[in-house]
């Protein structure tokens, strides 16, 4: 079984994984109460599995980008437990997995989390030649970049207020199409599901190393 933990924003989630498919998912909203809330949350789902510690066999984590808080919380626990229980860790970034619900969709894909501020975490994907994969780099934007970045028709999904929402489809309603509420929730499943295609392809990352992607304005 397979552990995801995603604390990258106040939006946090886990999920319990394994080749039958999705097990659990908890997602919530936190005040930035990660630290407190987490491992009760972690400790409650394998209880309602009935599965031990030992029996988990790898353990994913939201890499960012995101709150800089909540990425260290998230990537203490998920390194903690590795170690602890001597299993693979892996690591996955949060727009990617933001986006992955998408990944069949015909047009771009904008995923966007909130970083505070007045600013967006953002990046693009799209499926060429029967790939899907993030095309360009993650990117620190305003809600105003992030409309006059949209040239073509993309379906915009992930952490989009009243605010952000409102602009799209005013400014840009022909290229900025926004998914609806449930559908751009950042989900812990899918999360696990990307950690557990690396984990049965022996892939895995070092905890010792494993870091957090931040992004700042140049």
């Amino acid at each position: 079984m397979l552990l995801a933990i995603d604390t990258a924003t106040r939006t946090a989630g886990i999920a319990l994984y394994d080749q039958d498919g999705l097990h659990l998912e908890q997602m919530w909203r936190t005040g930035n109460n990660h630290t407190v809330e987490l491992m009760p949350c972690i400790v409650r789902a394998c209880d309602q599995q009935s599965l031990a510690p030992q029996a988990l066999r790898a353990i994913a984590v939201s890499l960012g980008p995101g709150s800089f808080t909540g990425l260290r919380v998230g990537l203490s626990v998920a390194k903690g437990l590795a170690l602890a229980l001597d299993i693979p860790l892996l690591g996955v970034p949060t727009l990617d997995a933001t986006a992955y619900a998408h990944c069949r969709e015909l047009l771009p894909v904008c995923a966007v989390l909130q970083a505070g501020r007045q600013r967006l975490c953002v990046a693009f994907y799209q499926t060429i030649s029967g790939k899907w994969a993030r095309r360009g780099n993650y990117e620190l934007m305003t809600p105003e970049e992030l409309v006059a970045s949209l040239k073509q028709p993309s379906l915009v999904c992930g952490e989009i207020d009243c605010r952000l929402a409102k602009a799209l489809r005013i400014t840009t309603p022909e290229q900025g199409i926004v998914a609806d509420p449930a559908l751009s929730m950042r989900r812990a499943g899918y999360l696990a599901e990307i950690a557990w295609k690396r984990f049965i392809s022996d892939e895995c990352d070092d905890p010792t190393s494993l870091a957090p992607i931040y992004l700042q304005r140049g």
